[in-house]
């Protein structure tokens, strides 16, 4: 699996649904130079796993915004499904009341893209399109900053469900890095002691 970190994110341009509007053209290159992003992927819409992640991000919307984090997820869902299932209450397996950008990747290109894509596919010796497994994402998640470098992935196998708190957190190191120049150990949260480098290379806390 290649490691994006570092590097530019993948750009990509596709349609999106947020609440009851398809977007077409939707491509996270509007953030450049003025939010952050966590970027992420799921397997399927009207699935079990799927909707407590998204719900969750929905909760903790607010505190991303204040953030400067625009949070967008991707399925390889088209985006009639993603507009049927916002349109499904919760008590139903719906995502009702998601307000957050949700890309179609029916082609399958930007989860190739972020090489979140599970199964395989090859053309035999006749031309044919042979696939093995199931072509949907798995439960990828990127933070990608101001300038569009990914700064965080981390890749989950489809029953493994993610901790959204987590992302919050590490949006909260990054951000702490880029305004004092400290790093951020283990298990740092923000209002936590943070470090810095001695001229030695030595790293000893200190209090934000």
């Amino acid at each position: 699996m290649p490691v994006l970190v570092g590097k530019k994110a993948p750009s990509f341009t596709a349609k999106a649904v947020v609440a009851n509007t398809i977007i077409e053209g939707f491509s996270l290159d509007q953030f450049l130079g003025k939010k952050y992003v966590i970027f992420f992927f799921y397997p399927k819409d009207f699935t079990f796993v799927c909707p407590t992640e998204l719900h969750r991000f929905q909760e903790e919307i607010e505190e991303f915004e204040s953030r400067d984090v625009a949070v967008v997820g991707c399925s390889t869902d088209s985006e009639f499904s993603h507009w049927a299932w916002l349109q499904t209450p919760k008590a139903k397996g719906g995502i009702e009341g998601v307000t957050y950008p949700l890309v179609a990747d029916v082609n399958k290109t930007i989860s190739d893209a972020y090489d979140v894509l599970a199964g395989d596919y090859d053309i035999d010796e006749n031309g044919t399109l042979v696939v093995r497994g199931e072509l949907v994402a798995y439960r990828g998640l990127f933070l990608i900053d101001r300038e569009g470098i990914v700064r965080h992935q981390v890749v989950n196998d489809m029953p493994l469900g993610r901790s959204i708190r987590e992302a919050l957190r590490l949006v909260d190191a990054l951000q702490h890095f880029e305004q004092f120049g400290e790093v951020c150990p283990m298990d740092w949260n923000r209002g936590d002691k943070a470090m810095t480098p001695d001229h030695e290379g030595v790293s000893g806390y200190l209090a934000n």
